[in-house]
């Protein structure tokens, strides 16, 4: 029986972060990864995949293009699925060669095999070979994700009643799609098959999607999409889904109503993917959705010796923020000097267009009462826009009526999720509305939007005294 002072469970963002700096801090750590390969889902089924397929499919298609050279522009005419795997496969050898160097490169120590806890400070291992093995540690990081909900309604079938993870591994593109659940996955998904020239319903039982964020963004977004011809279905109830035959799929909604299409994605949530490790051995328990609770600065669980970080935690559910999860945990689990949690984080949706957020909603502030302005940008103002060919984007800013700081920054369009950069740096800095009419952006640039956003709400704000 081997013993380590750090066991994760789990090689995603948040188990890769926490074992590297486990291991940085000269201790002796041990990843159990249930998969054949490192990187959990996050590498396999979930962030990698989805963002590659996106990629693949605006290259292939030249929806970035279509501005300048219509509708019909295409730099492949025939893209089949096999076109969109190949980058795929390319792609996540990379992702995981990378994490094996790393973990070697630090001397990580690394197992395969589906753990369970047996006691509090000790799990099996169980190989693919059914071989059982033994560990013990002092401290354990559960980085285990999520898995997609899978309701007994839903007949599914793995080729054309699909879950957001079985998606990619489609056979063939189909001429029609229906998307239940208007999340984020949902919504990537919908508009990525969208930019395909698929047709795409989207379903959602709530009478709105996004709710998190800004509504303005959430509207323009709306618009995009049924400008492009998805047909968005909300406060739509699903009743029963049946398949009559190869590519031939039925919904039946409340009230009567039925959508038929080639395949069926159900992306309506995901579960903690809990209920493996026998958490009663250890005194764990979880919610309805299989997630565990932590507290919010030091992620550790009601079992003082056992910490938990990344989507198995729930909200907000980012590599990003799973990451940074993972090293604040490792950093208290040692007895460590640890960082607080940034109080503001941008979130990214990589739909097509993409849309990115950091900050407060205008909805929030209003709750708040706190005055504020809004300046709002169109990218097709910008130089930038206008050479790239760019009819729709927005960049909204908030700012504060009394100290002139920004609030919130959101960002619908084309580069979102990496202009949010500027806005977050200003927001975490405590800028001011002055930072962005007083400097310089690079010229032309999609970051001018910043400046024309900032000018917006300067004209409609009183004087600022000197």
């Amino acid at each position: 029986m081997e013993h380590f002072e750090l066991i994760v469970i789990g090689s995603g963002p948040a188990g890769r972060r926490a074992a590297i700096q486990a291991a940085k801090f000269g201790r002796n750590v041990l990843v159990v990864e249930k998969g054949r390969r490192v990187g959990g889902v996050s590498v396999h089924t979930g962030t990698i995949p989805s963002k590659t397929l996106r990629e693949t499919v605006l290259n292939l298609t030249g929806w970035r293009e279509r501005g300048f050279y219509g509708r019909s522009y295409r730099v492949k005419d025939d893209i089949s699925a096999g076109d969109l795997r190949a980058r795929l496969h390319m792609t996540l050898n990379h992702e995981v060669e990378v994490l094996e160097h790393q973990f070697a490169r630090n001397k990580v120590h690394t197992t395969s095999g589906m753990a369970r806890f047996v006691e509090p400070t000790a799990i099996e291992v169980e190989g693919d070979a059914g071989e059982i093995t033994r560990y013990t540690a002092d401290k354990f990081l559960i980085a285990v994700g999520t898995k997609p909900f899978r309701p007994d309604y839903v007949p599914f079938d793995g080729q054309y009643i699909l879950d957001s993870d079985e998606i990619l591994e489609l056979s063939e593109l189909p001429r029609s799609i229906a998307v239940i659940g208007a999340g984020v996955i949902g919504v990537e998904y919908a508009s990525i098959f969208s930019a395909l020239d698929v047709h795409v319903t989207l379903i959602e039982p709530r009478n709105s999607m996004l709710d998190f964020l800004d509504q303005e963004l959430v509207a323009d977004f709306t618009h995009q999409l049924r400008d492009r011809g998805i047909a968005l279905r909300f406060g739509a109830k699903v009743e029963k889904i049946e398949k009559h035959g190869p590519s031939d799929c039925e919904i039946k909604l409340e009230g009567g109503r039925c959508i038929r299409s080639n395949v069926i994605l159900f992306a309506a949530g995901r579960m903690g993917a809990t209920p493996m490790l026998n958490l009663d051995a250890c005194g764990l328990e979880v919610d309805h959705r299989g997630r565990l609770k932590v507290d919010p600065m030091t992620f550790q669980t009601d079992v003082p010796h056992i910490f938990a970080a990344g989507d198995v935690i729930g909200f907000p559910s980012l590599a990003s923020t799973s990451m940074e999860q993972g090293r604040i945990a490792a950093c208290h689990a040692l007895g460590e000097k640890a960082y607080d949690p940034p109080e503001y984080f941008p979130y990214g949706i990589y739909a097509v267009p993409e849309i990115s957020t950091v900050g407060m909603t205008e909805e929030e502030i209003k709750e708040r009462g706190i005055p504020y302005e809004c300046g709002v940008a169109r990218f097709r103002e910008t130089s930038r826009g206008h050479i790239m060919g760019l009819d729709t984007g927005m960049l909204k800013m908030i700012f504060s009526l009394k100290t002139r700081r920004l609030l919130g920054c959101h960002i619908v369009g084309e580069g979102a999720t990496e202009l949010v950069h500027i806005g977050q740096a200003v927001l975490n800095l405590k800028g001011t509305l002055e930072y962005f009419v007083e400097n310089t952006f690079n010229y032309p640039t999609l970051a001018e939007a910043y400046k024309i956003a900032a000018l917006d709400a300067w004209n409609r704000m009183p004087p600022l005294e000197r």
